[in-house]
C-alpha cells in the first residue's frame, strides 16, 4: 500500500496550492479519503473527507470555502485544492485512506508565509 503525497511548498497569504495524493496497492474506489494536517506542537486535524464515490465532501470549519476536496477513482487519486491560504495553514498535510483498514501518506510540508 502506498499514498504519496504532492503539491506542497511555500505561498504567500491569499495564494494557493493543489495537492495531490496518488495511491495503489488497495481498492481506492471503495475507500473514503481525507485530507489532515498537523502543525508544530498541535494534535493532527481533520481538513476535508470526500466518500468513496466522491460525494458529500465535508470540511472543518477554519477551511470551508477555501478548500476543496475531490477524487478520481480512475486515477487511484484524491486531491485537495487550497486557496485564500492563511498563515494558520501552516502544516503538514497527510493523505488517509478509510474503510476496514486506515492507510496514511508520508505528508507534504504547507507553509504560508510573507
Amino acid at each position: 500500500v502506498q499514498l504519496v503525497e504532492s503539491g506542497g511548498g511555500l505561498v504567500q497569504p491569499g495564494g494557493s496550492l493543489s495537492l495531490s495524493c496518488a495511491t495503489s496497492g488497495f481498492s481506492f474506489s471503495r475507500y473514503a479519503m481525507s485530507w489532515y494536517r498537523q502543525a508544530p506542537g498541535k494534535e493532527r486535524e481533520l481538513v476535508a473527507v470526500i466518500s468513496s464515490v466522491g460525494g458529500s465532501p465535508n470540511y472543518a470549519d477554519s477551511v470551508k470555502g477555501r478548500f476543496t476536496i475531490s477524487r478520481d477513482n480512475g486515477k487511484n487519486t484524491v486531491y485537495l485544492q487550497m486557496n485564500g491560504l492563511k498563515v494558520e495553514d501552516t502544516a503538514v498535510y497527510y493523505c488517509n485512506a478509510r474503510r476496514l483498514q486506515t492507510y496514511w501518506g508520508q505528508g507534504t510540508q504547507v507553509t504560508v508565509s510573507s
